[in-house]
């Protein structure tokens, strides 16, 4: 009787396959994680600085206002018409990525309209943090109504609400 010979793969060779892929999964998932943070972070620069945009154009459309009380009133919804509370300037992706909702590509932002003292909001604060830290982002950023970003290593909680504390950040590089 001759003996057949046999086509395919023994155990041994397709254990040490999956060995070798999950070895390079192993490798490489960390690195993804790091650029999907990194991803996260440049979006946050980028969504501060349109909340900063969207401040000065709603303080220019509504000088009886000042800037906007919070950062809901600069969104959008559809139909759009422009009105104190609905100025129209924001995506509402964005302008409702306020805490305690998901969030936009990891991070929840507010901003903040400040009186100082005077009957229109003469200053403001809009602030980013990672929904969680150290995982969607590593970085809180805010700018105040100066429009200089700032940054500083995330600690989890709300953004800053307040002048102050926006300045005692450092600036952005």
């Amino acid at each position: 009787m001759l003996m057949r010979k046999r086509d395919g793969f023994s155990l041994i060779e397709l254990l040490i396959v999956i060995a070798i892929i999950l070895l390079i999964a192993a490798i490489a998932i960390p690195n993804l994680l790091r650029a999907r943070m990194a991803a996260n972070e440049s979006s946050a620069v980028a969504s501060i600085r349109s909340i900063s945009i969207a401040e000065t154009a709603y303080y220019t459309a509504f000088p009886t206002i000042g800037f906007a009380l919070q950062i809901q009133h600069l969104g959008r919804t559809s139909p759009c018409t422009p009105a104190p509370t609905t100025a129209c300037l924001l995506d509402d992706n964005l302008a409702n990525a306020v805490p305690g909702s998901p969030g936009h590509s990891g991070y929840q932002f507010l901003a903040t309209g400040i009186s100082m003292g005077s009957v229109i909001n003469s200053a403001y604060v809009a602030g980013g943090t990672p929904i969680v830290a150290s995982s969607t982002g590593t970085q809180d950023f805010c700018a105040a109504s100066d429009a200089v970003i700032r940054s500083k290593p995330a600690i989890g909680g709300a953004p800053v609400t307040t002048v102050a504390g926006c300045q005692a950040y450092p600036v952005a590089r």
